[in-house]
């Protein structure tokens, strides 16, 4: 089948886009506000786009309290999302009204960072300490700006519990990382294989 998005004729019952894109790592995302209030998100629009300098972007559709504490505060914290931590991940999609915790929510720990002052997961196998490096909204070929932010931010520091390191390596068959597909669907990345790349 084929068929062009602008019409989005697919005939299916959901649109396959975003299960096509996948699976896609999930930002865990911690911020405060500048009163305090402290805010996790999961966001399924998430990755690494450089490692020297270390950066990461997430993009929310919408403007939500992750964007508007980092435009206030100018960080954020992006804890791994792990298969052992799926259904506290899932509880902190919930809409909560600004001021209210989903680290409460979920009953998780809350943790001041080292380098910043959002909080991450105590209970995850990893953090990302970033400071904002810019906040932009896309445009379609046609100019039109998304509704979607675009966040990016530099990884200043990085948290690693002892249990995730096997080998000297972050071990993925341990922490199992979690990762969105389209529709409702998550997998986990607990299947892992090597493949050494050809020379010439």
């Amino acid at each position: 089948m084929f068929y062009n998005t602008l019409s989005n004729s697919h005939g299916l019952p959901y649109d396959p886009f975003k299960a096509i894109v996948s699976p896609r790592p999930i930002g865990w995302i911690g911020t405060h506000a500048a009163d305090g209030s402290l805010n996790l998100a999961p966001y399924s629009f998430f990755n690494a786009i450089s490692d020297r300098p270390k950066l990461v972007m997430f993009s929310s559709s919408g403007y939500k309290d992750s964007v508007r504490n980092i435009e206030e505060t100018g960080e954020f914290t992006a804890s791994f999302a792990s298969r052992n931590l799926s259904e506290a991940v899932n509880l902190t999609s919930v809409a909560a009204p600004h001021g209210e915790s989903e680290f409460a929510i979920a009953g998780l720990t809350p943790v001041k960072g080292t380098l910043v002052s959002a909080p991450f997961v105590g209970e995850a196998f990893a953090a990302l300490e970033c400071r904002m490096t810019e906040i932009l909204r896309p445009k379609g070929i046609d100019g039109t700006v998304s509704d979607s932010y675009v966040v990016l931010g530099e990884v200043v520091g990085i948290h690693i519990r002892e249990e995730a390191i096997r080998d000297g390596r972050f071990d993925v068959a341990t922490v199992r990382p979690l990762a969105r597909l389209g529709y409702m669907d998550y997998c986990d990345g607990g299947d892992v294989f090597a493949m050494m790349r050809p020379t010439r």
